[in-house]
C-alpha cells in the first residue's frame, strides 16, 4: 500500500480540473428513478457514506455520458463490461460486492445527491474526471490521463489535455 501510494504521489497533478458540464436528465418518472438508484448505488460501493466522495464517483458518472466510448444512460455507464470477462468500469459491479448488502448509512445522502446531479448539480471539485481510483492501486492506465483532483483516498483522473501552441 504504501508503496502504491508513494508511486501516485509522485504523479503530479495538473493544473486547473476543467469545468464539468451540467447534465440535465430528461426522461420518464420512472426512468429518472432507475437512474438515480443506479447512480446512488455506484456512489455508495465505491465511495462509502462519505458525501464528498459520493459525489465526485456521480461527477465522474455523468462526465462519462458526455463523452463518446460509453454508454448514454446512466445504468449503462455504472454496469460497463459487468458482463465481459475483461471486467468493468466499477469494480462493484464484478467483484460481488452487490451480493454484500451495504450499510444503511449514506443511502439516503446518496440518494438526495443524485436526484440533485440528475438536476443540473456539478460537483466542480473533481472537473471533467472521467476516471478514478483508491490511492493503495496503481492502475495501467493513470499514466495516459492527467491527475487532476483528490477526494478523500481516491485519485481524479481526466482524459489528456494536449495544449495547442
Amino acid at each position: 500500500m504504501e508503496e502504491a501510494r508513494e508511486a501516485n504521489a509522485s504523479i503530479p497533478f495538473v493544473a486547473g480540473h476543467g469545468n464539468a458540464n451540467t447534465f440535465r436528465f430528461h426522461g420518464s418518472p420512472a426512468a429518472r428513478e432507475q437512474a438515480v438508484q443506479c447512480l446512488a448505488t455506484a456512489a455508495v460501493y465505491e465511495a462509502g457514506d462519505g458525501e464528498r466522495g459520493q459525489k465526485a464517483v456521480m461527477q465522474v458518472v455523468l462526465n462519462r455520458l458526455a463523452r463518446p466510448g460509453y454508454p448514454k444512460t446512466v445504468c449503462g455507464v455504472v454496469n460497463q463490461g459487468a458482463s465481459r470477462t475483461t471486467g468493468c468500469q466499477f469494480s462493484f459491479a464484478c467483484d460481488g460486492s452487490q451480493g454484500r448488502r451495504p450499510e444503511r448509512a449514506g443511502w439516503s445522502t446518496a440518494r438526495t445527491a443524485a436526484r440533485r446531479a440528475l438536476s443540473g448539480h456539478v460537483f466542480a471539485p473533481v472537473g471533467e474526471a472521467t476516471h478514478y481510483h483508491v490511492d493503495w492501486i496503481v492502475p495501467y492506465w493513470i499514466r495516459s490521463l492527467d491527475k487532476i483532483a483528490q477526494v478523500h483516498s481516491h485519485i481524479f483522473y481526466r482524459p489528456r489535455q494536449h495544449n495547442v501552441a
